[in-house]
């Protein structure tokens, strides 16, 4: 290989910016994840709408949802490769465009049916353009900015997270020019056909010039793998957790060992394999995915068992509970703005710090919880959420950057890919467990006082969660600096 074409390859895996054009790069991202992060739970609260226009059946609502959940979760490791092998720019931009015309077919779908075949192409719409968004940061923003542009990825991911319930039930209820639920996907259209445009002028390519050709068995055996774990963690407990959601989570596990005895056997014999299995010999990175992992878990198991304790146990209308999320979502920005001027000086204590506060606020909680029972007002239920929620955004800011800072340029896409994977797979298995951890010592479908000793309850995994997370935490970097 000659000088000059090594001097090209080391160009094309990394191509810093400066000044607006990195503004608008980032911007342009950011509103491709913010429209991901709303996806995945802005239909929550417009599925009785959705039910009452399409006639769709419980099986169908709940399709409406894992149709996207579960295509998105299979897709993001091969989507992470494919911007390494093809160019982060290109891919990101063919996921920005089919996500749009997706949530036009979604938004005129007038059956269940072809609003879950929408679904699932916006779900792999989303796996190949969100592996490119954290790629594209981490290959275009220098040391000195990119902790600050990772934390606002975290940042976006949690708010769209928590806004999306919120966002789709003002949607609905609005009714805008009798519409009804339609706006709830209409309003991925300007943000996508912006990202669309912006980025074909102001993302710079980058790609891993070491990848040479995909990987199909190992795609196949990943997203088999993957699925035989996620889909009986989405629809399990709709269906009492028969033996075949156990089978199929123990076959997926056993799929899975053989992909990556695969992909260790592809890499010593000079293969190009789906998975850089040399990531997770960094130890920030695996502890980071391991805490990734458990963030999701959480984020899925709480804010589940938080909205049902706040309307089947308080009894508050769904514009109230609203209030909630609200400020949970204030408490996130501050943790968020709090750890991008913390985070290069003090490293992994920040989230650490984050960690804990989130964990004594809520054992506050559960002390409220118990005292006042259903007395407690709106403004009672919500107020804690401030400090939960600023814990909770010093956790998520920089877990990105800590997890991914020392990863090589030109497997940004791979590691991406992983990361994001993490997060999918936790927030399945807490959305599973949720019946577990809040039903333990109460039957399911239970209202007031009853709901609220429950959720009490369930308070406790959930710290117990992130004491967990405070431990794994210690292997990460002391300090997010550059060397």
């Amino acid at each position: 290989m000659s000088l000059d074409t090594t001097t090209i390859e080391a160009a094309a895996a990394r191509r810093p910016i400066a000044g607006r054009a990195r503004a608008l790069t980032l911007a342009v991202v950011l509103s491709a994840e913010l429209m991901n992060a709303l996806d995945g739970s802005i239909v929550y609260t417009a599925l009785p709408t959705i039910a009452a226009d399409t006639g769709a059946g419980t099986a169908a609502l709940q399709w409406i949802h894992a149709a996207y959940a579960l295509t998105f979760a299979l897709g993001l490791i091969t989507g992470g490769r494919l911007g390494d092998l093809y160019g982060r720019k290109r891919i990101f931009l063919a996921g920005t465009a089919v996500f749009t015309l997706a949530s036009l077919l979604c938004s005129i779908a007038t059956g269940p049916e072809l609003l879950i075949a929408a679904r699932v192409l916006q779900g792999a719409a989303a796996a190949a353009m969100v592996p490119q968004v954290l790629a594209t940061l981490h290959v275009t923003f220098d040391e000195g900015s990119r902790a600050k542009a990772f934390s606002l990825y975290g940042t976006v991911m949690s708010l769209g997270t928590v806004l999306g319930p919120v966002l789709g039930g003002v949607l609905t209820q609005a009714n805008l020019f009798g519409l009804g639920w339609r706006p709830v996907f209409l309003i991925n259209l300007p943000i996508g056909i912006a990202a669309f445009t912006l980025g074909l002028r102001y993302i710079p390519e980058s790609l891993d010039p070491t990848t040479r050709r995909l990987d199909p068995l190992g795609m196949f055996l990943s997203a088999l793998g993957l699925l035989l774990i996620t889909l009986p963690l989405t629809l399990g407990g709709e269906h009492g957790w028969p033996a075949w959601s156990f089978t199929a989570m123990a076959a997926g596990l056993l799929v899975l060992t053989v992909f990556i005895a695969q992909q260790r056997a592809k890499n010593r014999t000079g293969g190009s394999p789906l998975v850089v299995l040399s990531l997770f010999t960094g130890r920030a990175f695996s502890a980071g995915l391991a805490v990734q992992l458990a963030f999701g878990l959480l984020s899925g198991a709480f804010f589940l068992s938080w909205a049902l304790f706040m309307q089947d146990g308080l009894g508050l209308t769904p514009g109230q509970a609203a209030l909630g999320f609200v400020a949970a979502s204030l408490g996130e920005m501050g943790g968020a703005w709090l750890a991008m001027s913390l985070v290069r000086r003090y490293g992994r204590a920040v989230p650490q710090a984050g960690a804990l506060l989130a964990a004594a606020s809520l054992a506050g909680y559960h002390q409220l919880i118990t005292t006042e029972g259903t007395a407690m007002s709106t403004a009672m239920a919500a107020a804690p959420m401030l400090a939960v929620g600023l814990g909770l955004g010093m956790i998520g800011a920089p877990l990105a950057d800590l997890t991914l800072s020392k990863v090589p340029d030109h497997h940004a896409g791979s590691a991406s890919g992983l990361f994001n994977t993490s997060t999918q797979l936790g927030i399945a298995l807490g959305t599973a467990l949720t019946t577990l951890i809040l039903f333990t010592h109460t039957p399911a479908g239970t209202r007031g006082p009853a709901m609220n000793t429950a959720f009490a309850h369930s308070l406790w995994y959930i710290t117990a969660t992130l004491l967990t997370m405070w431990a794994l935490m210690l292997l990460l970097p002391k300090q997010d600096r550059a060397n």
